[in-house]
């Protein structure tokens, strides 16, 4: 299929800057973790702050009549006069996101370890719960795994040794603003540095929820296109943020639209969680515009079976009906999944839900994440307990994404054991060993 990119300067196409930016410069919302727009206060809570808009202009969506029993109980307790109607549309979510800490504790009964770090949150990623989210969060558990990983701890306050803020190197790889090219072949496309929920262990929590990046504007879009276009040995573009699935559909056309116009581009990706955090997101409108630019898979960021619900798996029908592969993206925690039962149960549900387990990732050492992370080993116990006990396709990639830029290394338990004379000595699931004749002459 032949795609015509559309020109920044048309009449028809999407100014993504006048999306973005209204009358404030940039330097006026470093400390904002919303996206620019008219205001950014609000003044009480369930009272929204102006959306941004490059939201405002989709469509309403459908109603979605699937909620679960315990979101339902949520909304009819602390949104008594909201209907289902406005519930399930993702611009209330946005606008509805829980961002201070007066408005989380009329929901959630705060552990003094949570208020100390709510207290002494500045510079810190930013508080943002969408209200479907939280109502999924158990209101006196401190411990409970959803909940740990959307409000902060005290321990998020502490640096220790190893951690830094770009762990990853990402701004080391990128030769334009927006762009990180690590790998020979293909190129992470930063489109925005918003996401609707922020998670603690955030991998780029230097730069999402500070609007003063400027990510998304017309002139990062088009360099970072310009680079594309210039180096042919680009072929696979995964686009994420911040969470590309916050844009509005014209402006996520309109990148995947010019990516498509590149003649060497054959596989466009898309990192997200909004399935998980903001089901409401995956509209008709939005899957009938994605199918279009087929080649087009999805990643989604999965934590905990607690997040399978009703809204989640309608949303990802959604998605594979469209024909979009979905692939999974678990961040190994401590204390929320860091056991056989928990993951196996999660992966189950994911297949369940035409989703594919992609890569389990041993947790990045970013700033503040020691109480996150777990030994190398526990993944390795993991996978070991799901290899030959359950189905292949529920065993993800264990791997780490190598501090420095070294890109991502699979991990795997000892199955392969050496060689005894012309035979390889192999160890299976059940640590049985066996042999294979390894007679084949090398080229």
């Amino acid at each position: 299929m032949q795609h015509q990119r559309l020109s920044v300067s048309s009449s028809s196409a999407v100014n993504i800057t006048s999306d973005i930016v209204t009358n404030k410069s940039m330097e006026e919302f470093s400390d904002s973790d919303e996206p620019p727009s008219s205001s950014t206060e609000t003044s009480e809570f369930f009272s929204p702050p102006v959306l941004p808009s490059f939201i405002l202009k989709d469509k309403l969506p459908s109603r979605n009549s699937l909620s679960s029993p315990k979101t339902t109980i949520f909304r009819k307790s602390h949104y008594p006069d909201i209907s289902r109607e406005q519930w399930n549309d993702w611009r209330w979510q946005l606008q509805n996101r829980i961002r201070k800490t007066d408005e989380l504790s009329l929901i959630i009964r705060l552990s003094e370890n949570e208020k100390e770090a709510l207290e002494h949150s500045n510079g810190m990623l930013p508080l943002s719960i969408t209200p479907y989210y939280a109502s999924l969060i158990d209101r006196d558990d401190a411990s409970h795994p959803l909940r740990r990983c959307v409000i902060p701890v005290s321990t998020e306050l502490i640096r220790t040794e190893g951690e830094s803020d770009d762990p990853l190197h990402e701004e080391g790889d990128s030769p334009v603003p927006g762009l990180v090219h690590r790998y020979p072949d293909r190129v992470l496309f930063l489109a925005t540095d918003f996401c609707s929920t922020y998670c603690r262990y955030c991998t780029r929590s230097r730069m999402v929820g500070r609007s003063c990046s400027n990510i998304m504007s017309t002139k990062r879009w088009e360099m970072a296109l310009g680079y594309i276009e210039s180096h042919t040995e680009v072929r696979d573009v995964l686009i994420s943020g911040g969470d590309p699935l916050t844009l509005s559909d014209e402006s996520l056309e309109w990148l995947l639209s010019s990516l498509r116009s590149i003649q060497h581009v054959e596989i466009v990706r898309i990192g997200t969680k909004v399935p998980v955090v903001l089901p409401q997101r995956i509209t008709s409108n939005l899957v009938n515009m994605l199918k279009k630019y087929h080649p087009l898979w999805m990643n989604i960021h999965f934590t905990h079976p607690d997040e399978i619900t009703p809204e989640t798996e309608n949303a990802l029908n959604k998605l594979a009906n469209a024909g979009i592969p979905l692939g999974s993206q678990t961040v190994l925690l401590k204390g929320i999944n860091d056991n056989l039962d928990t993951m196996k149960k999660l992966y189950h549900k994911l297949l369940m839900a035409r989703v594919r387990p992609y890569y389990l990732y041993q947790c990045d050492p970013i700033s503040g994440s020691s109480h996150f992370r777990t030994p190398v080993e526990k993944g390795l116990e993991i996978i070991k307990g799901l290899r030959g006990h359950t189905t292949g396709f529920a065993v993800p990639n264990y791997v780490i994404d190598a501090p420095g830029g070294g890109g991502k290394i699979p991990l795997q338990p000892g199955y392969y054991q050496g060689h005894n004379g012309t035979s390889v000595i192999l160890k299976n699931y059940e640590d049985k060993l066996f042999t294979y004749p390894d007679t084949c002459p090398a080229e």
